[in-house]
Formats: C-alpha cells, sequence, structure tokens
C-alpha cells in the first residue's frame, strides 16, 4: 500500500472519529441541558422545550448510529489488498481524481489531490468495479479513464 493510500485512509478515519466525537458531545450537552432545565422549571412551557430536547437527542443518536456503522464498515475493508483490476478497498486514478471505493464519504484535497470516498453501490464505483487500468467507464456523459489503480 503506497503511503499516498494510507495518509489517505487515516485521514477518513480521523473524520470519522471527530464526527462521532462531535455528536457524542452534542448529547451529552444536550442531556445535561435538559437535566438542569428539569431542577428549575415547571409548566406546559417547560414541558414542550423537554419534548423538543428530547426528540433533538433522539435525531443526534440516530446520526450517531449511522456514523459508527459507516466507520465499521470503513475499517473492516481490507486496503492493502493489490489487485489488477478495481475492487472494494481499491484506490483508483481517473481524470486527474482519485476515487476510494469504500464507504461515501466527503470529497478530500491531500496533496493538491482531489479524493473522493464512494460505496460500492453508487452508480460511479458499480461500473468501476472490475475494471482495469487503460479502461473507460462513462457515468452520467463523463468518461473516466482509469490510469492507476492501488
Amino acid at each position: 500500500m503506497t503511503n499516498f493510500k494510507q495518509i489517505l485512509i487515516q485521514h477518513y478515519n480521523h473524520y470519522l472519529n471527530e464526527r462521532i466525537n462531535t455528536l457524542r458531545e452534542m448529547i451529552v450537552d444536550l442531556t445535561e441541558d435538559s437535566l438542569n432545565d428539569a431542577k428549575g422549571s415547571a409548566g406546559d412551557k417547560h414541558e414542550t422545550g423537554l419534548a423538543m430536547m428530547h426528540l433533538e437527542q433522539e435525531k443526534l443518536n440516530r446520526k450517531l448510529q449511522e456514523v459508527v456503522d459507516i466507520q465499521s464498515k470503513f475499517l473492516k475493508i481490507d486496503y492493502s489488498i493489490v489487485s489488477n483490476q478495481v475492487i472494494l478497498g481499491s484506490l483508483v486514478s481517473a481524470n486527474d481524481t482519485y476515487f476510494l471505493i469504500s464507504v461515501s464519504l466527503p470529497k478530500i484535497k491531500i496533496e493538491g489531490k482531489n479524493i473522493f470516498a464512494v460505496s460500492p453501490e453508487a452508480p460511479l464505483a458499480q461500473k468501476m468495479l472490475g475494471a482495469v487500468l487503460g479502461d473507460v467507464i462513462t457515468v452520467n456523459q463523463i468518461d473516466y479513464l482509469i490510469r492507476s489503480i492501488e
């Protein structure tokens, strides 16, 4: 595995860890706010506020579980497998852009290179899977020439 690919994987794992920590902090803050609010208020307005906080907490818990699931899938992928064709875990260079076939994550730029982490279910990844060096993949009327596979 190249150093660039390792840096990329570390960056995305760090991003997922930060996302999880931020969501956990938001949940804790909301819990503390609701406990503090419960001590000092009474009445319908108070009950409505607590209900709204509870709904927000449920929403944050769902989002946290989604991110934990994404990170779990991301970490289960073996990025060290060397293949002459695009497989799960491949880093594909096409049209001066890099595509990490893993899970769907935000676009990043490292060392001046644009990188997209794409899920194998994404239309572009589905067309790339099984392709080899030099193949041209067309998605949304854009041709992608596969220049390298790591």
